[in-house]
Parts: C-alpha cells; sequence; structure tokens
C-alpha cells in the first residue's frame, strides 16, 4: 500500500472526522424531532465506530500489516454497501443525514478502490 497510503489515510481520516462532526451536530439537535430522530442516533453511533476502525485498519495497513490491510478492505467494502442502502432507502432517514452518508460513501469508494487497485497489491 505504498503510493496508496497518503490518500487512503486522508480519505479514512476524512471519513471519521465527518462522522464525528455528524455525532456532534446529532447532539447539538437532539431537541429537534424531525432531524434526529431514534434511527439517527443509532446510524450515527454505528457509523462513528466504524469510521474509528476503519482509520485505525488504515494506520496498520500503512505500517505494512497485512491483517490491517484485510481488515480495511472488508470494512471499508461492508460499510459502502450499507451506505448505498441507507441512501437509496426512502423515509428512513431525514435527507440531511443521507446527504452526509452519500459524502462518506464517495470517501468510501475512494478508499475501496484505492486499496483494491494493483498498486497496493
Amino acid at each position: 500500500m505504498t503510493t496508496t497510503t497518503r490518500p487512503v489515510l486522508l480519505l479514512t481520516g476524512t471519513y471519521a472526522a465527518l462522522s464525528v462532526l455528524t455525532l456532534v451536530v446529532i447532539v447539538l439537535f437532539r431537541n429537534h424531532p424531525a432531524m434526529v430522530t431514534d434511527a439517527v442516533w443509532v446510524r450515527a453511533t454505528i457509523v462513528v465506530g466504524s469510521s474509528l476502525l476503519t482509520f485505525a485498519f488504515a494506520r496498520s495497513a500503512a505500517r505494512g500489516s497485512r491483517k490491517g490491510l484485510l481488515r480495511l478492505r472488508i470494512v471499508s467494502a461492508v460499510m459502502l454497501v450499507a451506505i448505498v442502502v441507507i441512501v437509496a432507502l426512502p423515509g428512513l432517514f431525514p435527507v440531511w443525514l443521507r446527504v452526509e452518508q452519500a459524502v462518506c460513501g464517495l470517501l468510501l469508494l475512494g478508499v475501496t478502490v484505492l486499496i483494491n487497485g494493483r498498486r497496493s497489491r
């Protein structure tokens, strides 16, 4: 993962930062039931946890860990699929969260393409 190390760390770091920032926004708007539902709390909490793990796996892979790279491949692909489903399902989440998840999905798409490309092998 030599030539892809920096971009992958940047993408996963941005994903983690955006996820944490989203959780902060949810806390700030917790008294607005149209914006913050129980489903939003659950999803955001899961995303923060997985984004921090994703970043940790990217750092491990950047240090040469094959297990870290494998974990990064699995987590980024699984979360990407979950995000696509969430963005595609109408009505389950507020529009603002679906937009945020779409941005997270684009970040993870970049990670997935980079870590599964020829240069990373």
